[in-house]
């Protein structure tokens, strides 16, 4: 995937979605022929809630970062708050969202699976945004880029400020996209009740 400097950062998001929505559409088309070994188990059923758990703190996460970042990106290098620690929390809470959603599965190897698929694509798009923000805003870019990390945070950078001007329109957006990531829940129960009822072949076994 190579980077490509027509690409505007509108661009290269829808790229980002369309590719993400293309890599779940994929694993659910896989969980749908695969079973879980050891059937529903405590352990089965813990992932699920652990699972759950994980996209909750996903969607908190989520929100909380468009607070700061919302409208922002095309218009200034915005290293406050979560931006401080990670070049990209946003992303990080999907990482977590992503194997919440594949828990659903009961099987960790699906939700590591879902995990991947996310890093994947996540990473791709993040070479191009910062191409893309490295060209608009040069060397103060390139600083802030030196002094946090791509993805892991470094919570020794902290750094807040006291007041925010938030847009409400760009939170709500942000909520709901993390809210479209519950529909797991009802989607794998779907796939493992019409398992169950011989609806859907099981053709492999995953832990």
């Amino acid at each position: 995937m190579m980077v490509t400097k027509g690409l505007d950062l509108r661009t290269v998001q829808l790229i980002r979605k369309a590719a993400l929505l293309a890599g779940i559409i994929g694993l659910l088309g896989l969980a749908a022929v695969t079973g879980t070994l050891g059937g529903e188990t405590p352990l089965h059923e813990g992932l699920e809630a652990f699972g759950l758990l994980l996209i909750a703190i996903c969607i908190v996460g989520r929100a909380w970062c468009s607070l700061y970042i919302g409208g922002r990106k095309k218009a200034e290098i915005v290293d406050r708050g979560p931006y401080s620690i990670s070049r990209n929390p946003l992303y990080v809470f999907s990482f977590i969202g992503a194997f919440g959603m594949g828990a659903q599965s009961g099987s960790v190897t699906m939700a590591v699976l879902f995990l991947a698929v996310t890093v994947g694509v996540f990473y791709l798009t993040v070479k191009r945004e910062e191409a893309w923000l490295a060209g608009e805003f040069g060397a103060v870019y390139e600083a802030y880029m030196k002094r946090t990390p791509r993805f892991w945070p470094n919570f020794s950078r902290w750094e807040d400020q006291d007041t925010l001007e938030v847009r409400p329109t760009f939170f709500l957006t942000t909520l709901r996209d993390g809210m479209v990531m519950l529909l797991a829940v009802p989607l794998f129960e779907w796939i493992e009740t019409s398992q169950h009822a011989g609806w859907l072949a099981t053709l492999i076994h995953l832990p």
